[in-house]
């Protein structure tokens, strides 16, 4: 997958992966951090001491000093994983995707290496992404990005968690939070992505449900066109 083009108004599905395929995050701070980053740093508004700003704020307030919040991206859906991220954005701003990438990795290098003591960027080469052009296939990229991602989290694998399929989907509900699965199967509200954007791509949480079981059963079976359409690894 590579960049493709894209003006405002387009969806992107963009990926970023760890450099050497190593991890990106190695603790629960280091990913509680990547859902901060989300939220704060998808604005014009750029706080050099953002952290500072928001280091007594919970449940991600935006900060009353800041100018009134005017995002560069809308993101639709997120899922962060050991050693890369999928998001699905829509860019509503010129340049917003690259703008708010760049914002994005460029703190999480910065992060990690102070942190761990390393040097250099913790991601292999740019991001890649993908122009969506179809709502079906718009609709089959949120399940991919959701659902396939989270249960190859899924204790005993992918495969059992598609065969287990009802028992993985509330695993992945209520025990992985870094992913915004949960906004599109439970409704549940986030300022990073609000649980009406459920409303734009399915008709009902139970919809989301069944299209996402049919993608990962299409996709442990292999169907070409799935793949080639669907998956942008």
């Amino acid at each position: 997958m590579r960049v493709q083009p894209f003006g405002v108004g387009s969806f992107v599905h963009v990926v970023k992966r760890g450099a050497r395929g190593l991890p990106i995050t190695r603790d629960e701070k280091d990913r509680e951090r990547f859902v901060r980053l989300l939220y704060y740093l998808n604005d014009e508004h750029q706080s050099e001491f953002w952290e500072l700003d928001v280091r007594h704020l919970k449940d991600l307030q935006w900060p009353k000093q800041w100018p009134e919040r005017r995002p560069l991206v809308k993101v639709i859906a997120w899922t962060l994983m050991p050693n890369h991220f999928h998001l699905l954005l829509q860019e509503i701003q010129d340049a917003g995707v690259s703008r708010f990438m760049q914002r994005l990795c460029g703190s999480m290098s910065r992060h990690f290496n102070e942190k761990y003591q390393e040097k250099g960027s913790i991601f292999q080469g740019s991001y890649r992404s993908r122009t969506i052009e179809t709502d079906r296939y718009l609709r089959w990229a949120i399940s991919y990005i959701l659902v396939k991602n989270v249960f190859e989290l899924y204790p005993g694998g992918y495969a059992r968690a598609v065969k287990e399929f009802d028992k993985a989907w509330k695993w992945g509900i209520n025990s992985y939070p870094y992913s915004s699965l949960t906004c599109y199967a439970r409704g549940d509200e986030s300022p990073i992505t609000s649980a009406d954007v459920l409303e734009g791509f399915f008709r009902s949480q139970k919809d989301f449900k069944e299209c996402s079981r049919d993608m990962v059963t299409s996709r442990l079976r292999g169907l070409a066109a799935v793949e080639e359409s669907v998956v942008f690894e």
